[in-house]
C-alpha cells in the first residue's frame, strides 16, 4: 500500500488580480505558508502559467518548477477543465462557453473547438515534459440538455452524442498514451461523463482506452445521491486523481436535487469547505489507501458560506489529519510462523 500524497491545493479558485494571487511566485509561496506541499495548476490562467512555453521550452519548465520548489511545493498536475469543456459543446451553451476561449474564436464553434483541442494537446505534452503522470479535465457535453427530457429523447440520440464525443477525444487520448499521461475526467454534472454509467458508455466507445481515467470528487456524487464509497470499489483501477471537496444535501418539501433555480446559498444541495459538509472523508481515505491509490489529495475549495482563505487554511490541516500513513506489515506479524507444509496438513486434519 502507498501513502496518499498531500495536502495539495487546486489554485483555480484562488488566482486573482491582487497579490499574492496574481503571479506564480506569490501564489505558490502563499499555498506553502498554509501547509500545502503541492499545487494543481489551472493551465488556462496566464497569470500563473504560459501553456505555450510549458509545452515547448525546457528552460521555461525548469524555471516554472524551480519557483514552486523554492517556495516549498510540488506541481501535482495541470488542469484543462475549461479547455476540455470546449472539446464538445451543445449549441444551447455556445454563448455561455465562448467566455472560456479567446475573443478571436467567439461565435465560431468550429474554431473554438480547434483551439480547445490544441490547448489540451499542449497541456498533455507539458505534463509529460514536467514528469507529471496525469492531467485533469472535463469531457464536455453534447447530450447534457437531454438528461431529463421532455419530449422524450429521439431513438439513437444519446448513442450518436457519445460516438461523437469519443471520436473527438480519441486522438487526444492516443497522444496522452504516447506521452505517458493519464487523462482524468472529472465526473461532474454538466458533462456527458457525469456518473459511472456515462463513464462506462464513453469507455466502451474508446475501446477501454488505458489513458481514459477518472478524477474522483465525492461532492458531485453526494449531490446526485450516488454512493460515492461504492464508486471507489467499482472504479478504483480508473481513479487516478482525487479532489477533496465537501458538500451537503438537505432536501425539503420545496426542492431537491435540481435546486429550484436557486443560487448556491439557497439550494438543497450545496458545496461546503472540507469538514463542513456530509462527505465521509475518513471512509474515502481508507478506501483509497486500501486500493493503493498512487496520487495526491488535492483540496478544491468551493463553499457557499465560508471565506476562501479560511477554507484554504483549514483544508490543508483537514487533509493532513485524514492521510493514512499506511502500514508496511500486518499488525499480527508478531505471531507469524515459518511455513511448515506437514504442520499445515495436520492442522487441517488431512493426514488422519
Amino acid at each position: 500500500m502507498r501513502t496518499i500524497r498531500g495536502p495539495a491545493l487546486f489554485l483555480a479558485q484562488f488566482a486573482g488580480d491582487t497579490a499574492p494571487f496574481n503571479d506564480w511566485d506569490g501564489i505558490t509561496a502563499w499555498a506553502a505558508s498554509l501547509g500545502y506541499v503541492g499545487v494543481q495548476v489551472p493551465s488556462w490562467d496566464a497569470r500563473l502559467i504560459d501553456l505555450d512555453l510549458a509545452a515547448t521550452s525546457q528552460d521555461y519548465r525548469d524555471q516554472f518548477l524551480g519557483v514552486a520548489r523554492a517556495n516549498g511545493v510540488e506541481v501535482t498536475e495541470l488542469s484543462t477543465h475549461l479547455q476540455g469543456q470546449l472539446v464538445a459543446v451543445h449549441p444551447a451553451y455556445d454563448a455561455g462557453f465562448d467566455g472560456f476561449a479567446p475573443a478571436s474564436v467567439h461565435g465560431n464553434p468550429g474554431a473554438r473547438r480547434e483551439w480547445a483541442e490544441d490547448q489540451v494537446a499542449k497541456a498533455i505534452r507539458a505534463s509529460s515534459a514536467m514528469g507529471l503522470g496525469a492531467m485533469a479535465t472535463f469531457s464536455g457535453a453534447l447530450a447534457w440538455p437531454y438528461l431529463y427530457p421532455w419530449p422524450q429523447r429521439a431513438p439513437g440520440l444519446v448513442d450518436t452524442a457519445f460516438g461523437e464525443l469519443a471520436a473527438r477525444w480519441r486522438p487526444l487520448l492516443d497522444l496522452a498514451d504516447a506521452q505517458g499521461v493519464d487523462v482524468c475526467y472529472e465526473i461532474h454534472p454538466g458533462e456527458d461523463l457525469h456518473d459511472g454509467i456515462t463513464f462506462e458508455m464513453f469507455l466502451d466507445r474508446v475501446d477501454q482506452h488505458p489513458r481514459a481515467n477518472m478524477l474522483y470528487d465525492p461532492s458531485h456524487y453526494l449531490l446526485q445521491q450516488l454512493d460515492y464509497l461504492d464508486n471507489i470499489d467499482i472504479y478504483h483501477d480508473r481513479i487516478r486523481m482525487f479532489h477533496v471537496k465537501d458538500a451537503e444535501f438537505r432536501p425539503t418539501g420545496r426542492q431537491g436535487v435540481y435546486g429550484g433555480f436557486q443560487p448556491w446559498l439557497n439550494r438543497a444541495g450545496r458545496f461546503r469547505s472540507p469538514g463542513d459538509g456530509q462527505v465521509d472523508f475518513g471512509a474515502i481515505f481508507s478506501k483509497l489507501a486500501q486500493y493503493d491509490f498512487d496520487g495526491w489529495a488535492v483540496v478544491e475549495w468551493e463553499c457557499a458560506l465560508k471565506h476562501p482563505e479560511d477554507g484554504a487554511r483549514e483544508g490543508a490541516a483537514f487533509v493532513r489529519r485524514h492521510i493514512i500513513r499506511t502500514t508496511p506489515h500486518a499488525f499480527d506479524d508478531f505471531a507469524a510462523q515459518d511455513v511448515d507444509a506437514a504442520a499445515n496438513r495436520r492442522a487441517l486434519g488431512l493426514d488422519r
